[in-house]
């Protein structure tokens, strides 16, 4: 096939909430746009509910991607950023490295940058690049589960219950505090509900209800 064939893999956490199923869909449409603005053909479209903190031999969908890409000769595969092929740094160079030795170039639309030149070789950065945002992505998930392990731990320590009584209702304050971590997530729009709730080990409806609440006019 010629160069300027294109596949697209987009990705979420799970596919049990309707907000996932759009957002998958959000980054299907946003691609096809770049790839109509690039002249580019999309042949084939991959779509995969399942954490990107799964093994590479666990996300069966990404595995038939990578697959199709090389058997098929196609020239560039294109995600909405670099983390949806992974948040394990190590799992996302190895796919990178995989599509590098096949000379198939990498899109990420978030990061604005492809894997290859014009003449189909990496730059000198290009490693660097992916190996820096591959560890971001993952230094950052890292970091958040601390926090929220570490706010709960400390809101407990103060003498904070996580439990609720029967016809309690927290005042405002208290809520805010207790669920910073999830207002922050919220307010970063890029995370669905589904990967909040395990990011943060909160009940869909309670995020739901701390958006309302507190991020409504975001």
């Amino acid at each position: 096939m010629e160069k300027k064939t294109a596949v697209i893999y987009a990705r979420t956490s799970s596919s049990g909430a309707l907000e996932s199923r759009q957002n998958t869909t959000r980054q299907v449409v946003d691609l096809q746009q770049y790839a109509k603005s690039a002249k580019l053909k999309v042949i084939k479209i991959f779509e995969e509910h399942i954490s990107g903190a799964k093994k590479n031999s666990e996300r069966l969908v990404l595995s038939e991607c990578l697959e199709f890409c090389k058997n098929e000769h196609v020239g560039i595969l294109l995600v909405s950023e670099l983390s949806r092929l992974g948040r394990n740094a190590f799992q996302v160079l190895s796919s990178v490295q995989s599509l590098m030795d096949s000379s198939i170039n990498i899109y990420m639309q978030k990061e604005r940058f492809t894997l290859l030149d014009a003449l189909g070789k990496p730059s000198l950065i290009a490693p660097i690049m992916i190996a820096v945002l591959a560890t971001c992505a993952q230094m950052e998930h890292d970091n958040i589960q601390y926090r929220l392990n570490s706010g709960r731990s400390q809101y407990v320590k103060n003498g904070g219950k996580l439990g609720r009584k029967v016809g309690y209702r927290k005042p405002a304050e208290q809520k805010e505090q207790e669920y910073a971590e999830v207002i922050r997530l919220l307010r970063k729009k890029y995370y669905t509900l589904k990967e909040i709730s395990k990011l943060a080990g909160v009940s869909i409806s309670t995020i739901q209800r701390v958006k309302k609440e507190f991020c409504q006019r975001d």
